[in-house]
């Protein structure tokens, strides 16, 4: 990979990895990063760490997979960096879903449901996901799971799933894009409108 190309995205990096506040995840964050969005068709694990000369597989595993990270400080510089780039009153704030589909039962969220992406009923994850765009730049600013109520109503599954306590209420989609919306003027994100389908009434 390019090495100037590196540089410049460990420059634009910094206030993220600097709101870690933890010397490893610092330095994976560039690494698994730049695997992400760098050379190569296979983006797990294995093959990045495998393209990065300064990493291994069990450090990136450990990255990615280890305990409870806490994304409010992550979250704070986003929206700031969405803000200085494309914020302000004539910007849109965008409400939408995001379906993953996926096979199984055992991945937190996984139901039959409606999947946008595919425009039918499937087994997938939803995510409430919050858009801030100006022009043509959007910037992704938010994106939460909705957990059906198969779900939260079984609490069992949602042990097994290790769900934190406090997401296991029953939230619908409008709910949690409120609360987004909420979370995101908090922040002091400035947007003049605000742009939802009908299923958010």
């Amino acid at each position: 990979m390019n090495r100037d190309w590196q540089l410049d995205l460990e420059r634009w990096l910094e206030p993220f990895v600097s709101a870690l506040r933890h010397k490893t995840r610092a330095r994976m964050c560039p690494a698994y990063i730049a695997g992400l969005i760098g050379l190569g068709d296979r983006k797990s694990v294995q093959p990045m760490a495998a393209r990065h000369a300064g990493v291994n597989y069990d450090q990136l595993h450990h990255f990615i997979a280890s305990g409870v990270w806490d994304a409010a400080p992550l979250e704070k510089v986003l929206l700031a960096e969405a803000d200085r780039q494309v914020g302000g009153n004539d910007a849109w704030l965008i409400v939408d879903d995001t379906a993953l589909p996926k096979k199984g039962r055992h991945s937190v969220g996984v139901a039959p449901q409606y999947a946008s992406a595919l425009g039918k009923n499937a087994n997938c994850q939803t995510l409430v996901s919050l858009t801030l765009a100006s022009g043509e730049v959007p910037v992704m600013v938010g994106l939460r799971l909705f957990l059906p109520e198969s779900w939260t109503s079984d609490p069992a599954r949602l042990d097994r799933a290790g769900v934190p306590e406090d997401h296991r209420a029953y939230r619908t989609k409008p709910e949690i894009a409120l609360a987004e919306i909420d979370r995101a003027r908090a922040a002091g994100l400035r947007f003049g409108c605000v742009l939802a389908d009908a299923g958010y009434g």
